[in-house]
């Protein structure tokens, strides 16, 4: 199972070049994709998903041409949006089941069946009679993962899943996307670098529409040994020290920061070597393209 994106690109009316000759090949399991807001994540989304052509480009799931049959990859698609909204006034149950006639599922009996073990699976069964509109942020995001799993998809997608949860309901979150995982192609699209470390067995960096860099999280990490360095500075020193090494984050604590420092050689002036972490990795790819330190 394969989904294989070749030379994908995408300019809007308003002339932002959203995608730049995108190539990007993901096998089964849970791939992340990570970038910035405005990264052009969401732009790959809805295009694998059939809601927008591409300017260029191809994309093959197996040997199904995703942009010319459009119907075939709908009927094996599970879909969660960033902006994910729901009818207030219609119980989970009751969405689901018009979901599930529109997946093809025409047996009542079936559909009742096939609801009740999703929303199980989901931990929403208590709460199904409730209004959707009563749902929290997590429930609600929950129950978009129900919709999503209706029908057995083989290629599902999540764009910004976790934004704005709490850390249990992420927690809990963390857990359905990682079983979902298991026997499908999963495209988690995030800005949150947990989300990938805690989730992916593959991931890759896409900043300004184009993509950086792609590997598995505990390589990429490996391969930044003995790169990064730290040092406390005040907040009044950062534009310094910034022309003079590669800053690629600052953490503000007790009123100084803390400095993080990409060098090939040790930079002495009472720098501290440090392991390198993912969020390592992640601010090193942007930083060419970005023009703010993370705080």
């Amino acid at each position: 199972m394969q989904l294989s994106i070749q030379s994908l690109s995408k300019t809007y009316a308003n002339k932002v070049h959203a995608l730049k000759d995108v190539s990007i090949n993901i096998q089964q399991g849970m791939f992340g994709l990570l970038g910035p807001n405005g990264a052009g994540k969401s732009s790959i989304m809805r295009t694998i998903a059939t809601l927008q052509e591409p300017d260029s480009g191809s994309i093959f799931f197996d040997d199904i041409n995703v942009l010319k049959e459009k119907d075939t990859v709908r009927r094996m698609l599970g879909y969660l949006p960033q902006e994910f909204g729901v009818y207030p006034k219609i119980t989970a149950e009751q969405m689901l089941d018009h979901i599930a006639q529109l997946k093809g599922i025409q047996s009542a009996g079936e559909r009742k069946d096939v609801i009740a073990a999703l929303l199980h699976r989901v931990n929403l069964y208590n709460d199904r009679k409730k209004n959707l509109g009563t749902y929290s942020g997590g429930m609600k995001q929950r129950f978009g993962i129900a919709q999503a799993l209706m029908g057995n998809p083989k290629l599902i997608i999540v764009d910004e899943p976790t934004a704005g949860l709490d850390p249990a309901e992420r927690n809990r979150f963390y857990n359905l996307l990682s079983e979902m995982g298991e026997n499908t192609i999963v495209i988690l699209s995030t800005h949150i670098v947990e989300d990938v470390r805690t989730l992916c067995s593959e991931f890759a960096i896409i900043c300004k529409g184009m993509l950086l860099m792609r590997g598995k999280p505990d390589e990429v990490i490996k391969g930044m040994d003995g790169t990064i360095y730290t040092k406390t500075i005040s907040k009044s020193e950062i534009q310094d020290y910034r022309s003079k090494y590669k800053v690629i984050s600052a953490q503000l604590k007790g009123g100084q920061l803390a400095i993080r420092v990409f060098s090939e050689a040790f930079p002495g002036d009472g720098f501290t070597p440090t392991a390198p972490i993912l969020e390592d990795v992640y601010f090193n790819a942007i930083a060419s393209q970005m023009d703010v330190i993370a705080l």
